[in-house]
């Protein structure tokens, strides 16, 4: 399906490995011309040789507000633009609520939603400029059902979630559309650090789960917005 985007400009947080790099691959193989990043510059060489497609590699810590703002900062100067916006940073450390310090939230709440808001506010204000955008948000399954010994993550995508709500509807009438989407477990580094290689994985890899993004993106998906869209191979069973 050809998706409308060839020529796009994406900035892609976190795209050196798992997720974000089959997002990256997903939106280069359709004519995307991509900006990723990672805070390690070998990992960011490797993963744009795997890219390929004139993918330009940023060093950059997306792990709090200040360094979202940099990494779209730096993407826009690198391709003159960003009109796809893909927010993804790793998850917070693992841990229930009598194994969580109460400091330990700040954190969390600055990797997983001060970040995406950065992001937004850096990338958003152009796109709605020029009547023309994208943003999509890598969150997780917990927003809609929390995951045992993942409480960092259960609440701070929580709010990730309700705040990309609520731009969705602000910049709709812009041509930009706003969409999460939500994780289950696939076959990446992180899910094997948390589960193991005994993990149930229904069924696809960060391949699958990128080609949804890209469509998300595409001219087809233009009336799609402030959706969160489950991606785990059918792993959450509930009808709502």
């Amino acid at each position: 399906m050809e998706l409308g985007i060839t020529g796009k400009r994406a900035a892609v947080a976190a795209a050196s490995s798992g997720l974000g790099l089959g997002t990256a691959k997903a939106l280069a193989a359709e004519g995307v011309t991509v900006a990723i990043c990672s805070r390690d510059r070998a990992r960011v060489d490797d993963a744009v040789a795997e890219i390929g497609h004139g993918c330009i590699g940023l060093v950059c810590d997306v792990s709090g507000a200040a360094g979202g703002t940099a990494f779209v900062a730096a993407a826009t100067e690198a391709l003159g633009g960003v009109d796809i916006l893909v927010t993804n940073a790793g998850g917070p450390p693992p841990g229930t609520f009598a194994t969580t310090d109460v400091d330990a939230y700040p954190g969390a709440i600055e990797l997983n939603l001060m970040s995406v808001v950065a992001m937004c506010k850096a990338a958003v204000a152009p796109m709605q400029e020029r009547r023309w955008g994208r943003v999509v948000a890598i969150t997780s399954i917990a927003v809609r059902q929390p995951m045992p010994n993942l409480i960092l993550s259960n609440t701070a995508r929580a709010g990730a979630t309700g705040f990309l709500k609520t731009l969705a509807r602000e910049v709709a009438e812009d041509g930009v559309t706003v969409n999460s989407v939500q994780p289950g477990l696939h076959r990446t580094a992180r899910v094997t650090a948390l589960y193991g290689d005994g993990a149930d994985v229904p069924m696809g890899d960060a391949g699958d789960f990128g080609a949804i993004v890209a469509f998300l993106c595409g001219e087809q998906a233009k009336f799609l917005t402030g959706a969160q869209i489950h991606v785990d191979g059918g792993a959450y069973q509930a009808l709502l």
